[in-house]
């Protein structure tokens, strides 16, 4: 039989469906018995949420791997490169690994319809079992309850909740409650579990889930925060120490069981997320941000008046139909000098002309830009930010990453 490419591979596996028939939990439980649960053998950290994850799986790799762990880390989606999402010690997997076990997860009758999200955990799963990993990190895909990284037949050391907002809502629910339900989910038996900040009605249901399944709760605090204010962080943004400290209170469970000793402040220091609050270019100035809800695009205003106070910015978005960008837009109208909007390539987005009319009719000004790329070489006068769906932020990197041979590190 003739080996696949690896363009035949990512083909196949990112126009597989989107959601199956059947909820992950059920599909991936599925597969990983047919293949002999070779998730067993990995300890791992699950991490739900719905702003914050990626940033908080990313405080956590650095902290894991200053204590010596070495670290697999399954995150999505990707920004450029579907090798991002499948990563051992911040190296991501390399082609040949993605060609070999892609060809056998596609030429394998499981009996079940898996979706890009299932090919992608399994995938990891088997990766992180060939590298020998001993701790990994795994970031949910949607909610948690029903997600396909619930299916592992084991438990994990911590689970961990970062904020919950409003998303997904069609799936998951139109109420805090409903929402913090689904990510409930995680929780398991004795488990602990760590909780980021929480509005009220998320964290009763999240505290009452744990008290249900006896999971020893450690909440993190507005005072655990303020005392990482001290360091100066990679990652920009204000948000970023809440998740930080999110991470650091689960490596403090896992360290009980583990029972390593390592400098945590310096590995938060230190650790990057791509796509969140970075610069990628001073003269003239641009940054991308992932912020693609409603809390997202709060947490990136607070941020942005901290650190760049009385300014007014030209912000370039593009969003996903089933996202509540009114509400975006008028959470930044009040930062906003004027607007571009675009279309993202994706099949779910936001056609950038009606998303123009709708900022316009706010009283900003706002144009639809087809041609972006050359819009964001221009000189405003002022700061850009990109942000929304992480379709055009993936978008917009990889095009810089064309253009200029160094990024900007921050």
């Amino acid at each position: 039989m003739r080996t696949m490419s690896l363009e035949e591979i990512l083909d196949r596996i990112e126009h597989a469906r989107r959601f199956g028939k059947s909820p992950g939990v059920e599909v991936t439980a599925q597969v990983l018995k047919q293949l002999g649960n070779p998730e067993r053998e990995l300890p791992y950290i699950h991490v739900a949420g719905t702003n914050g994850k990626g940033s908080c799986c990313a405080f956590l790799e650095s902290m894991a791997m200053e204590a010596g762990y070495r670290v697999g880390k399954f995150t999505s989606p990707h920004l450029i490169r579907f090798h991002e999402r499948i990563t051992v010690n911040q190296e991501q997997i390399p082609d040949e690994a993605v060609i070999r076990i892609g060809e056998m997860l596609l030429h394998r009758e499981f009996g079940v319809e898996l979706t890009m999200f299932d090919y992608c955990l399994v995938m990891a799963i088997l990766y992180f079992r060939e590298q020998k990993c001993d701790l990994v990190i795994l970031e949910t895909g949607l909610g948690g309850r029903l997600d396909s990284t619930s299916a592992l037949s084991h438990d994990p050391l911590v689970n961990v909740i970062t904020r919950i907002g409003y998303d997904h809502m069609a799936i998951l629910g139109d109420t805090l409650a409903e929402i913090a339900g689904e990510k409930a989910g995680i929780i398991r038996a004795n488990v602990p579990v760590v909780v980021g900040l929480q509005e009220q009605e998320a964290m009763a249901v999240l505290r009452r889930e744990a008290e249900a399944m006896h999971a020893p709760f450690y909440e993190v605090t507005d005072e655990a925060v303020a005392q990482l204010h001290e360091l100066q962080l990679h990652m920009l943004g204000e948000y970023q120490y809440e998740n930080a400290a999110t991470a650091m209170l689960a490596m403090e469970v896992v360290d009980r069981i583990q029972k390593r000793e390592y400098d945590k402040k310096h590995a938060i220091a230190h650790a990057f997320w791509p796509g969140r609050m970075e610069v990628l270019r001073e003269e003239p100035f641009l940054m991308v941000d992932g912020a693609h809800n409603a809390n997202g695009v709060e947490a990136l205003k607070k941020s942005l008046q901290s650190l760049y106070p009385n300014e007014k910015f030209h912000f370039v978005m593009g969003v996903m139909a089933d996202k509540n960008y009114h509400e975006m837009i008028m959470r930044l109208l009040p930062l906003a000098e004027d607007f571009v909007t675009v279309t993202p390539e994706s099949e779910r987005a936001l056609q950038g002309t009606e998303l123009a009319n709708l900022i316009a009719a706010s009283g900003v000004p706002a144009h639809f830009e087809e041609d972006w790329k050359s819009c964001l070489q221009k000189d405003f006068g002022g700061r850009t930010i990109c942000f929304g769906s992480l379709y055009f932020i993936g978008a917009v990197k990889e095009w810089f990453e064309e253009v200029n041979s160094v990024l900007y590190e921050p």
